[in-house]
């Protein structure tokens, strides 16, 4: 069993690499720029079935190189979890250009060439998952936030994203689907709202998420589901 998971430095998907290795039948690829916080991710890890990836995925040499390597080591991909993401916190009128094309290469733009070069290598014999983390401020109907717009709105991007792929690829035995988390402790949530105390921590959503992602797929494809305990 072959997984991938991005932003894999911290947070969510520091913790989600740490419930993954515990599987020893399982490797990992961990995807980040910080070579430093994967080597010492790997170390945490349960079993030594850890694959540290350096990879700015805002750049389109370093998204060729890292799937290079993967295939080093595997011709097939079972799971694969989008989770890098970048916000900017800043008022409307003072975003500019290069703000909006920063959080939108990383959070849309370099999931599409991410997919796009890895669905040859996803396993249609046992049925792969592709699942793409999203945020509650991203999801439609919900409550939003001023200085958060063009994260919030690269987020339902990448919801509507996860709807179109799941119907073109839905005889492909690949199924897409997409988390919107709520508040989760992690320092991005620190970015976002300073100070503020999630009800929820940053191994409790990766245990969520990784059983989502092992089993899900079993019974929903193009599905975006809300992950929150509160409101943000």
């Amino acid at each position: 069993m072959n997984i991938i998971v991005t932003g894999a430095s911290r947070g969510i998907g520091y913790e989600l690499v740490k419930q993954f290795s515990a599987n020893s039948q399982a490797t990992i690829f961990a995807v980040s720029r910080n070579l430093q916080k994967l080597e010492q991710l790997k170390k945490e890890c349960v079993h030594s079935n850890v694959i540290p990836l350096v990879c700015d995925i805002s750049k389109e040499d370093d998204i060729k190189k890292m799937v290079s390597e993967i295939k080093k080591h595997t011709g097939a991909i079972h799971f694969f979890v989008n989770n890098a993401g970048a916000i900017v916190n800043k008022p409307f009128l003072e975003l500019t250009l290069a703000d909006q094309e920063y959080v939108y290469k990383v959070n849309v733009f370099s999931v599409m060439s991410l997919i796009q070069r890895l669905l040859p290598m996803m396993d249609e014999n046992s049925r792969s998952h592709i699942v793409n983390i999203s945020s509650m401020g991203g999801f439609q109907g919900s409550a939003k936030f001023a200085g958060l717009s063009a994260y919030s709105s690269s987020k339902a991007a990448l919801a509507c994203l996860t709807e179109c792929l799941a119907e073109e690829f839905k005889d492909k035995n690949i199924s897409f689907n997409c988390l919107a988390l709520g508040a989760v402790q992690t320092e991005m949530l620190n970015e976002a709202f300073p100070g503020y105390q999630a009800p929820v921590s940053a191994p409790e959503m990766a245990s969520y998420i990784s059983d989502f992602v092992l089993n899900a797929h079993k019974i929903m494809n193009g599905k975006i589901v809300p992950v929150s305990l509160s409101t943000p």
